[in-house]
């Protein structure tokens, strides 16, 4: 049976009828920082319990209590979550099966020395030329496996 953790960043303020329609379903949901308010974390916790870090734009009293960074394990694998990768300040193999990040609003997804890097770009309003996306991580037979989900916005 496969299980998924549903992965969204740089919400800023906006949650996107398709992406919530895209992370139901999950075991779990990951929003890897840029919130912008809290009414997004509240309509994630209607799908799933979430995961979530403060992002560079984080910077109001509601987001005072949530952390930078987050290191967790769900359904045996162990993840580490990060607004910016490049503010990555330890080595991940050996330590975490997953690296989640956010920040650049570009989806990406690849695997480093055993370890899955993804970010799932941006949810909320569009930049520039980039993509809406959000992503999934699936867990079955002890592997991992990034999705990045394009979403018509």
């Amino acid at each position: 049976m496969t299980e998924f953790v549903g992965i969204i960043s740089d919400t800023h303020g906006l949650i996107r009828p398709e992406a919530l329609k895209a992370l139901d379903g999950a075991s779990l949901i990951v929003h890897a920082g840029d919130i912008g308010t809290p009414v997004i974390l509240d309509a994630l916790k209607s799908l799933a319990p979430v995961i979530a870090i403060r992002g560079n734009v984080d910077k109001q009293d509601w987001a005072v209590s949530i952390p930078e960074t987050e290191a967790f394990e769900t359904l045996g694998k162990y993840f580490y979550v990060l607004h910016s990768l490049k503010d990555l300040d330890l080595a991940p193999a050996g330590q975490f099966d997953a690296v989640i990040s956010g920040h650049s609003h570009k989806p990406e997804c690849f695997t480093k020395e055993g370890v899955l890097y993804l970010n799932p770009g941006s949810a909320g309003p569009r930049r520039f030329r980039l993509p809406v996306s959000v992503a999934k991580v699936s867990i079955s037979d002890d592997r991992l496996m990034g999705e990045i989900i394009m979403l018509d916005a």
